[in-house]
C-alpha cells in the first residue's frame, strides 16, 4: 500500500537515508514510489499500517506519515484518483469524527479558499461530527507550488495514520541541557545520526570523542547501552561535580549509560574483539588546534617522576605527553578499529569536514570490511561536513580482490602539514595562485 510521508523542512539531504536506515532496522520492505529531496512529500510503498506506524515513530526528520488516497497534477485528477482508489473504503469511517486540513508548500491559502477545497470533497460522504481536537480521523490535503506560482504543481489527499519523533526535540535541545561544551552536537543531529546508526535496545555504542555526550544521550533515548572514552579529561570529568553522568540523570537514562574513560583511539584500554553494535562520533577536525594522540615527537619513552613517593601519572592532575597527529591517519584508524570492534552488520558513523573547494575535497575513506551505506551533506558557507554511515561486513561478504590501503601517515609535523582542511580554513578557502 501506498502512504505519503510529510518531512520537515530541514536537513533535506539526511530524509531519505534516516528512512532507509529505520527500514533496515525495523525489517520493514520500504520502495520508494516517489522522492525528490527537496521536496516535502515523499510517497513509498510499505506493507501495512502497522509497518508505516512502526517507521515514521522513530523518524525525526519527519513530520507524519499518511495513507495515500489520491495524487494529481490538477484537482480534477486528484478527485478522480482518491474515486479510483478509495471508494470502497468510504463507508468504513462514515461515521467517524473527523477533520480536514489543509497543508500548502510555498503558498497560503485564506479560510475562504480552504473551504471550498474542503467542500470539494463532499462526495466522500462523512456523516460523523466535525470534531477539530483530537478527532478519530483526520484527512490531508497536501498542495505542492513552485515559489511565486500560485497554481499547484502537484497535489495528495491523505488519511492520518502516526506522527513522529521530532517532538521530543525541545526535551534534548542544548538549551536546556546543564552540561555542555562549545562543541557539543546539536541534539536534532545528534538524534538523527543515532537513528543512522540504528541504536536499539539490546545494542552496546561506544563514543570515542565523546566529549559532553551528545551522541550517547541520543542513542541512550533509543534505547541503546552507552559508552565513551576522549584524550580530553577535562571533558570527562567536568567541572564541580557537573559531568556527562549529569546529563544521563537529567533525562532519567541513567540505566542506559555504561561508563565513561580517559583514552585516545590509538591507546585503547577496550578488549580486542568483536563485541560493539554501533560506534557514533563527530572527531576533532584540528581547526581550532593540530590533533593531537598520547606520546612524544620523537616516539621515546620518558622516565618516570615521581611526586611525593607516587608515580606522576598516577595522579588525579596528571597531563599525559601528546604528539602531532595527521587527519587523514586519524580517520584510517576509526575505520580500523571499527572493523576489529563491531559486530557483523553493525555500523559506525562518524561526521568530517570537506570545503567547497575541490582542491581540499577528502575522499571518502573506505575499508574492504566495511560498505558504505549513506553519506550525507550539511552545507555551511564556505565548507561543509559530511556524515558517513558504514555497515560491517560479514568476513565471508568481502571481495576477496580488495586489499587494505597503505596508512596515511602525514607529510610534516606542524598542525597545517597534517590537516589540508585546516591549512585552506584558515587561507579562508581562497584558491592558490
Amino acid at each position: 500500500m501506498e502512504y505519503l510521508i510529510r518531512f520537515a523542512q530541514i536537513h533535506e539531504k539526511f530524509r531519505r537515508a534516516e528512512l532507509e536506515a529505520l527500514a533496515d532496522l525495523l525489517h520493514i520492505h520500504i520502495v520508494f514510489s516517489e522522492y525528490n529531496q527537496y521536496s516535502p512529500h515523499c510517497i513509498v510503498v510499505l506493507p501495512d499500517e502497522a509497518a508505516a506506524c512502526a517507521l515514521i515513530q522513530r523518524s525525526i526528520l519527519s513530520q507524519g506519515i499518511y495513507e495515500l488516497w489520491g495524487s494529481g497534477s490538477t484537482y480534477e485528477e486528484l478527485h478522480g484518483d482518491i474515486a479510483r482508489r478509495t471508494s470502497s473504503r468510504w463507508r468504513i469511517y462514515q461515521s467517524s469524527s473527523f477533520k480536514f486540513e489543509i497543508q500548502a508548500f510555498q503558498i497560503k491559502r485564506s479560510l475562504a479558499e480552504q473551504a471550498e477545497l474542503i467542500q470539494s470533497l463532499a462526495y466522500l460522504g462523512f456523516e460523523g461530527p466535525i470534531q477539530l481536537k483530537n478527532p478519530e480521523q483526520t484527512f490531508s490535503i497536501f498542495e505542492e507550488c513552485e515559489w511565486g506560482i500560485k497554481e499547484p504543481k502537484r497535489i495528495h489527499f491523505g488519511r492520518f495514520i502516526a506522527g513522529s519523533s521530532r517532538i521530543i526535540l525541545d526535551k534534548y535541545t542544548l538549551k536546556k541541557r546543564k552540561y555542555l561544551s562549545t562543541t557539543s552536537m546539536d541534539s536534532e543531529l545528534a538524534l538523527l545520526t543515532a537513528n543512522l546508526t540504528q541504536a536499539a535496545p539490546g545494542k552496546l555504542f561506544y563514543d570515542p570523542f565523546v566529549g559532553t555526550g551528545s551522541f550517547s544521550i541520543a542513542c541512550a533515548h533509543f534505547g541503546a547501552v552507552c559508552m565513551g572514552s576522549d584524550i580530553d579529561g577535562r571533558a570527562v570529568r567536568g567541572k564541580k561535580g557537573i559531568n556527562i553522568a549529569t546529563n544521563f540523570q537529567q533525562y532519567k537514562l541513567e540505566d542506559k549509560s555504561l561508563d565513561n574513560f580517559l583514552a585516545d583511539l590509538t591507546h585503547t584500554p577496550l578488549r580486542w574483539g568483536r563485541f560493539l553494535d554501533g560506534i557514533i562520533c563527530d572527531p576533532p577536525y584540528g581547526v581550532r588546534e593540530g590533533l593531537k594522540v598520547l606520546g612524544s615527537r620523537d616516539g621515546s619513552g620518558k622516565e618516570v617522576v615521581w611526586i611525593d613517593g607516587q608515580a606522576a601519572y598516577l595522579q588525579d592532575k596528571y597531563i599525559p605527553p601528546k604528539k602531532p597527529y595527521s587527519f587523514e591517519r586519524m580517520l584510517d584508524d576509526i575505520l580500523d578499529f571499527a572493523v576489529e570492534s563491531l559486530v557483523d552488520g553493525a555500523r559506525l558513523s562518524l561526521w568530517i569536514p570537506t570545503a567547497n573547494d575541490e582542491e581540499v575535497e577528502l575522499d571518502i575513506p573506505t575499508h574492504p570490511f566495511l560498505e558504505v551505506v549513506s553519506v550525507c551533506v550539511q552545507p555551511f558557507n564556505k565548507w561543509s561536513r559530511r556524515l558517513l554511515t558504514y555497515r560491517r561486513l560479514r568476513n565471508e561478504e568481502v571481495k576477496l580482490d580488495q586489499s587494505l590501503k597503505p596508512k596515511l601517515l602525514g607529510d610534516g609535523t606542524t598542525a597545517n602539514d597534517l590537516n589540508s582542511f585546516r591549512k585552506r580554513y584558515f587561507e579562508g578557502f581562497k584558491a592558490g595562485p
